[in-house]
């Protein structure tokens, strides 16, 4: 059953060209239209056929009924205030950005219809190449409604992610923000900052256990700037008390201190093994 009339999403990427797709499989709308500020990233989507038309200008998206964001937290706000002077009266706004407050600030003083969304999908692989419909398959979406949010708007943009195959969960956009900073923004950084001590000659020798702790470092660099700068202070907690908790491991490990070191592994373990 179709939602939209005409969708256009603007960054046809992994997450932007795999909701392209699954739009289009699922039959959600009339027409897909991408932007792109790369003509080879337009020509491969219109290729894999994840859009039905693309242009390198913004202007395209006049007729959308819904517009969504699919590009990196600060060029949505870059893009926002350009976007809102082309878009007609009752097109839908939404975003999958990766931190919500800052988006959700600014875009609500910019549109009358938008409503932050963050689907938890995709993987360290970027580009339209990786792009799949089925990405969103059993997979969780936040939304991040504010008291200015329109209701219908909500509803509507919610039964967008279940269609897709998403279960979805409101949270506040500063809850969004502290949830995240602890079960993604964190673990980027440990990741990040792993492979930056190990030194390259070592890297030859790597186990399993390196390769899979450290998957995640192999994200965009540029998108992953902008995440932890607009998280700032939710990831600086969170590296605070990772600090401290590592430091007890530190203390335990320099005094020999088993039934302490194994505590806290053992609560690692169970807490993995709930995932």
């Amino acid at each position: 059953m179709r939602l939209f009339n005409q969708v256009a999403i603007i960054g046809v990427g992994l997450i932007g060209g795999s909701l392209g797709l699954s739009i289009k499989k699922k039959r959600l709308a009339d027409k897909v239209i991408g932007v792109s500020r790369h003509k080879k990233t337009l020509f491969l989507a219109k290729k894999s056929r994840a859009i039905d038309e693309g242009a390198q200008e913004i202007k395209v998206i006049k007729d959308a009924d819904l517009v969504i964001f699919a590009t990196p937290v600060n060029t949505i706000l870059k893009l926002a205030p350009l976007v809102a002077k082309i878009i007609k009266p009752g097109c839908i706004v939404t975003d999958v950005g990766s931190t919500k407050k800052e988006i959700v600030v600014k875009l609500d003083k910019i549109f009358k219809q938008f409503v932050g969304s963050h689907p938890l999908a995709g993987s360290e692989k970027r580009g339209i190449l990786y792009a799949h419909a089925d990405i969103f398959k059993d997979s969780l979406c936040l939304l991040t409604p504010s008291k200015k949010t329109n209701l219908a708007a909500l509803a509507k943009i919610k039964k967008l992610w279940s269609r897709l195959g998403a279960k979805t969960v409101i949270l506040s956009p500063e809850n969004h923000d502290q949830v995240l900073s602890f079960t993604s923004h964190l673990p980027h950084i440990l990741a990040f900052a792993l492979l930056d001590i190990v030194p390259a000659r070592y890297l030859g020798f790597a186990s399993s256990g390196l390769k899979d702790t450290t998957r995640i470092a192999a994200s965009d660099s540029q998108l992953w700037t902008d995440i932890i700068l607009t998280n700032a202070k939710n990831i600086i907690q969170a590296i605070d008390l990772f600090e401290g908790n590592l430091e007890k491991m530190k203390k335990a490990i320099r005094r020999q201190d088993r039934k302490l070191l194994f505590k806290i592994l053992k609560k690692a373990k169970s807490r993995r093994e709930a995932l």
